[in-house]
């Protein structure tokens, strides 16, 4: 079998683009290699910062602290609580007043509304009627029946006027 030299030209080509086609993909898998290497890298340099501000952020306040307890020591000489200064119950905390002295002033008193028999405004009259409000009979709730299964059905079988009324309206 005789290969003419255009046969082989395009066995050439072939070749050529197959292995370009193979360095193509082994170039991308390594470029995703690298990006892969680097989005790592990133995520460790911003949990590095973040250490970093975390650190920056608590010498700050210890320095803070170590100023104002300086501060405090210096200027209002301020002590922390010691466990005598704790009360064990309500007795105890009762046990601390005093009587009231004899020039203390007054105690507040709480103000209190007027009976209806005492006010000093005027009735209420209802221009309709012509009686105090007071006196004037309130409406009367409807009884409320306990619904048992005996009852049940004989309520619902009847209508009251007030319904008839209603429902003819």
């Amino acid at each position: 079998m005789i290969v003419t030299r255009s046969r082989l030209q395009k066995i050439g080509w072939a070749a050529i683009l197959t292995v370009c086609f193979a360095m193509l993909v082994a170039l991308t898998f390594r470029v995703n290699a690298v990006k892969s290497e680097v989005r790592l890298i990133e995520r460790k340099l911003v949990s590095v910062q973040q250490q970093k501000e975390l650190l920056k952020t608590e010498f700050q306040t210890r320095a803070s602290q170590r100023k104002l307890t300086a501060l405090n020591d210096f200027e209002f000489g301020f002590k922390a609580p010691t466990p005598g200064q704790y009360l064990e119950s309500e007795r105890q905390l009762a046990s601390l007043g005093k009587a009231r002295a004899a020039d203390a002033p007054a105690p507040i008193m709480v103000a209190s509304a007027a009976r209806e028999e005492e006010s000093s405004f005027p009735t209420l009259v209802n221009p309709l009627s012509g009686r105090a409000e007071a006196s004037e009979a309130k409406p009367e709730k409807p009884r409320r029946i306990a619904t048992t299964a005996g009852n049940l059905g004989a309520r619902l079988s009847q209508v009251s006027a007030s319904k008839r009324d209603t429902i003819r309206e």
